[in-house]
């Protein structure tokens, strides 16, 4: 509302009041009609004065602080020379939303609180794991107890599995670190992604015995996919989802690898006919440390950051990633990869 407007309109409730008093008094139509008109000039000008030089003046400076500091001035430069021809107003909308923005803020540092305490406690966890189970094997090997060399040797081998464990676990946490921080830049190349997936598939065959897992890639998929990406991430994504697959698949069980040609992408999907996933628990699938079934994974093993790193070398690529999941009947993990042109 404009000062004047507001002024007025104090100014005619006073002369009305006063002019209605002394005409109730007088019984003087004429009287009336002076008492009104000059208690309506008198009281606008004493009105605005005061309003002017008590409220409207701090109220602008007030809504300038506001105006320039939003735009990220510093202080000393935040009394500029803007004003808003409707201060009043203006003061309510900013106030209005620095409130919005203010729990916004508060509603962000509760959640990167909350996500900090999750991180510390998953950190905590899968270092004290291995740690504990490394200083169990050697003190029991430095206090002397044992005389039996082939139970020294085992004792040996799981506190090696466990400091390997470990190295794991702190080089994916460093990748994903340099990830999210953009430290490992996208180096783009144009590669055929049927050799890919072919040296995958042969470096994972020992791996794949292992679980008695049988990989799949169609004889009709090996003529030549050209596409631009970085090839040494895409091997790691490939790695990563298919090793996935290994975990919780079933015995006797099998991963395909499919590719489909988009208009500019490739889609590719590894299925797997394992345990499946709930679908509430999709939504935070990629999420680092996030394990469906805890008390399985730590049997499994892993460092809990696998799909978070997939996810995050995936949209490096400016591509998507998405998941499709059954219970007890499997998952399928597809990601797009641009297509030559």
């Amino acid at each position: 509302m404009k000062l004047w407007v507001l002024v007025f309109i104090n100014a005619l409730a006073v002369a009305l009041s006063l002019a209605i008093i002394n005409f109730y008094f007088q019984k003087n139509l004429f009287d009336f009609f002076v008492t009104f008109f000059v208690s309506l000039l008198t009281s606008y000008l004493v009105f605005y004065y005061l309003i002017e030089r008590f409220v409207y003046s701090k109220i602008k400076l007030i809504y300038k602080l506001i105006h320039n500091l939003k735009l990220g001035k510093d202080l000393k430069d935040a009394l500029g020379e803007y004003v808003s021809a409707d201060p009043i107003n203006d003061v309510e909308l900013e106030v209005k939303e620095w409130a919005r923005d203010k729990k916004s803020e508060i509603d962000q540092l509760k959640d990167q609180e909350k996500f900090r305490r999750e991180f510390l406690s998953n950190i905590s966890h899968e270092l004290k794991t291995p740690l504990f189970a490394i200083q169990g094997y050697i003190e029991a090997l430095q206090e002397g107890d044992i005389d039996d060399p082939e139970m020294t040797r085992q004792f040996l081998e799981k506190a090696s599995r466990n400091v390997d464990r470990l190295a794991f676990f702190i080089k994916d946490l460093d990748a994903i670190s340099k990830l999210e921080s953009g430290e490992i830049p996208v180096h783009y190349d144009r590669f055929n992604l049927v050799d890919l997936i072919n040296e995958v598939i042969d470096s994972l065959e020992l791996k794949a015995k292992k679980y008695n897992i049988t990989l799949h890639f169609k004889e009709k998929y090996h003529s030549p996919t050209w596409v631009i990406a970085d090839r040494e991430k895409i091997r790691q994504v490939f790695v990563n989802l298919i090793d996935n697959s290994f975990k919780y698949g079933n015995s006797n069980g099998n991963t395909s690898i499919k590719t489909f040609e988009l208009h500019d992408q490739i889609l590719v999907e590894i299925t797997d006919d394992g345990i499946g996933i709930e679908e509430k628990y999709l939504p935070r699938l990629f999420e680092r440390f996030y394990r469906t079934d805890k008390s399985r994974s730590r049997q499994i093993g892993g460092s809990g950051l696998g799909l978070a790193i997939v996810k995050h070398i995936i949209e490096a690529h400016e591509q998507t990633i998405t998941v499709r999941s059954t219970e007890n009947i499997g998952s399928t993990f597809g990601f797009t990869l641009q297509r030559e042109k």
